[in-house]
């Protein structure tokens, strides 16, 4: 019995302080993971207030707040595995490895990724508006983390990469509230400019067109077989298209009946008899 005392006197005397300072180092590893836990949690929850704040996409929020959370999540655990003694070099390197090769494989779908994050917090088209990019127009359907969805005019489903959209260039025929309607017209060489002009800013009359700035006529060049003129109104956005398509319905018949002359392409032949 003096032996077995003995023998757990000596094996506590050996093993204490080394439980000892495992035990503080599990205990603090423990504190600093729910701590850091709990922080991690307030940090995305403040940045999600922020982009709420500053009105960015609902769409960029969640992706935001996952992707915050799992990368803080991952950089506790390393750091609470090397607070108990674990060897973390290794795992950072494999940690590393992985995520270059991940990055190679999915080099297309990362700047896809890139260009979505920029569209989103840029913003320079939102759902709803017409833009053209990429040689598509059409109605932003919604914005993806990875691809952006137009609605084209004759209802045809466009998806287009983020990462092509936000390099390239994007026209957006929404954004500002009003714009010109250009209305093209070619009278004959012998029709009167005075006389066509005066038809074509009655017809600009139209309580849709805007006062400011006023409407104008402009020879913008001499064909081959007619004089271009240009009616330009000022319109709201909305009232683009069924303005010009009634301007150039109504331009045709009004100087038609006023005996203004619409020329077709014409070519003359002469044959030679030898």
């Amino acid at each position: 019995m003096d032996i077995t005392i003995d023998y757990l006197v000596e094996l506590s005397e050996a093993w204490l302080p080394v439980a000892l300072q495992y035990a503080v180092q599990l205990t603090l590893a423990l504190l600093t993971f729910v701590l850091g836990w709990w922080l991690i949690n307030r940090f995305t929850h403040r940045i999600g207030n922020l982009l709420q704040r500053r009105k960015v996409d609902p769409t960029l929020h969640g992706f935001i707040g996952s992707l915050t959370t799992v990368i803080l999540r991952i950089l506790l655990l390393v750091s609470v595995a090397s607070m108990i003694g674990v060897e973390t070099t290794s795992f950072i390197a494999v940690i590393g490895a992985a995520g270059l090769a991940i990055g190679l494989a999915l080099q297309g779908s990362l700047a896809n990724f890139a260009g979505g994050v920029l569209i989103l917090l840029f913003r320079p088209f939102r759902v709803g508006e017409w833009i053209e990019a990429q040689g598509v127009a059409g109605t932003v359907n919604s914005i993806q983390i990875f691809h952006t969805v137009l609605k084209t005019g004759d209802n045809k489903t466009v998806v287009v990469p983020n990462g092509a959209l936000s390099n390239g260039h994007i026209t957006n025929f929404s954004r500002e509230p009003r714009r010109r309607a250009d209305i093209n017209i070619g009278i004959d060489y012998s029709s009167d400019i005075k006389l066509a002009r005066q038809i074509l800013l009655e017809i600009a009359q139209d309580p849709r067109v805007l006062r400011e700035p006023e409407p104008v006529v402009f020879v913008t060049g001499l064909g081959d077989s007619s004089v271009n003129l240009s009616l330009r109104v000022w319109v709201a956005t909305g009232d683009f298209w069924p303005v010009t398509f009634a301007f150039t319905e109504q331009a045709k018949e009004k100087l038609a009946a006023a005996g203004v002359g619409i020329p077709v392409p014409q070519r003359v032949v002469h044959l030679v008899q030898s």
